[in-house]
């Protein structure tokens, strides 16, 4: 689902030549990341004009901060879907294993709590034998839940090993665009933009870890004296980062929308409340954050457009009956091959169908729909097939530029 929101107060006669472009990425687990190289890439080949790993201004949150760490750093999104479908030809070999290694260390750490904890029970319990019956002695035990099942280390090196070759950079002052990786201080509850002045003396990766810890399953991260949450518990996108960036033109990324398929006139369909029961906990867990996403979303949007008049936003989000983006396990990895390719088919077929105000909104900013390439049939793997494989960092830029320079010669 495309949402087009034009400027207010766009003027003709104070255009700037070369107008800020920018990119906001939520999160959304690996089932949310996924979604996203679909759209970014489907995004990348029907905009005339636009490459995303050339954008001005990337905001990244919790998964998303991932990607739009790779894409500051120039990595396209064709390399990026190769390393995480885990093709032959990839730039690096993607374990999902290793994102889901137990977190041994927070264990070991809450095993030994174990005799201080029992012991201060048994004392409370002589001092007062009416807590034992009550909920307080329970209170006393969870010191000893982990805060995080996995083990988010493994996020930061897979990271830094991406962002070490020849002409990347692993530090957000080195960037030749601006980079906002969006984590939330869990001693006051606040949000921190790492790449900000004053908290941009971190690794990319580390911030990207710190913004990926979503409680429960990862641990907070540390880093210097503070300990940090996933970015997303704050706010969805953080899209007004960039736009207070001064933004020109904001394209907005979401993989989180909650299920209704009553959205679908046409199809028959199962009762979806009878599914989610069915589903168990998980399921009403997911229709609830979806909801509370969603919601924040909405009224984000509606602040943008008075907040920021003279920016435009195109918010891309799946459709609210895609069962497909619902009932698939937001943590799985197993088919994530099925998954980009209906993100990426779902993305250009939304981008064709609202051709013509979306091209409204682009021409503005240089920028235009190619119909063409949205009306031919194309999959995702030779989508792919376009870029070379394995190509240097030096040699994509080479690329970008010629290609740069043919549209150019194109245009004139």
């Amino acid at each position: 689902m495309l949402h087009i929101q034009p400027a207010t107060h766009l003027s003709k006669t104070k255009r700037t030549p070369k107008p800020k472009i920018g990119l906001a990425i939520a999160g959304g687990g690996p089932l949310g990341a996924i979604y996203e190289l679909g759209a970014l890439r489907a995004l990348d080949e029907a905009i005339d004009g636009l490459n995303m790993h050339q954008l001005d201004l990337y905001v990244g949150v919790s998964s998303g901060s991932i990607l739009a760490a790779s894409l500051a750093n120039q990595i396209t999104t064709a390399q990026m879907s190769r390393i995480f479908l885990s093709t032959p030809d990839a730039e690096f070999k993607f374990q999902p294993e290793q994102f889901l290694r137990p977190a041994l260390g927070e264990y070991l750490n809450r095993a030994r709590a174990l005799p201080s904890v029992i012991y201060e029970l048994i004392a409370d319990s002589i001092k007062n034998p009416r807590h034992i019956l009550k909920l307080e002695g329970i209170e006393g035990l969870a010191r000893l839940v982990p805060t995080g099942i996995f083990d988010n280390h493994s996020i930061e090196k897979f990271v830094e090993n991406v962002l070490s070759k020849p002409t990347r950079t692993n530090r957000f002052s080195e960037l030749r665009t601006s980079l906002r990786v969006v984590a939330v201080d869990l001693e006051t509850g606040q949000a921190v933009r790492f790449g900000e002045p004053g908290h941009d003396n971190i690794p990319i990766s580390k911030a990207v870890q710190a913004s990926a810890a979503l409680p429960g399953l990862y641990p907070p991260v540390e880093i210097d004296g503070h300990f940090y949450v996933d970015g997303a518990l704050r706010r969805t996108l953080h899209a007004s980062v960039a736009l207070r960036q001064g933004a020109d033109l904001l394209i907005a990324i979401n993989p989180l929308v909650p299920y209704d398929a009553h959205c679908d006139h046409n199809k028959k369909h199962v009762n979806g409340a009878s599914r989610m029961m069915k589903g168990g906990l998980p399921l009403v867990l997911s229709q609830t954050f979806r909801s509370l996403i969603q919601s924040r979303m909405q009224i984000g949007m509606s602040k943008y457009k008075s907040q920021f008049p003279n920016a435009s936003v195109l918010l891309v989000e799946p459709n609210r009956n895609d069962e497909k983006m619902f009932f698939t396990n937001v943590f799985s990895y197993s088919s994530r091959t099925e998954l980009i390719e209906h993100a990426y088919q779902t993305t250009r077929a939304e981008l064709l169908a609202s051709a013509e105000p979306l091209n409204h909104l682009l021409v503005p900013y240089g920028l235009s729909l190619n119909l063409d390439r949205l009306t031919n049939a194309q999959t995702f793997a030779g989508s792919l097939m376009s870029e070379q494989p394995m190509r240097s960092p030096l040699g994509q830029q080479l690329n970008d530029s010629l290609k740069a320079l043919e549209s150019l010669l194109d245009a004139r």
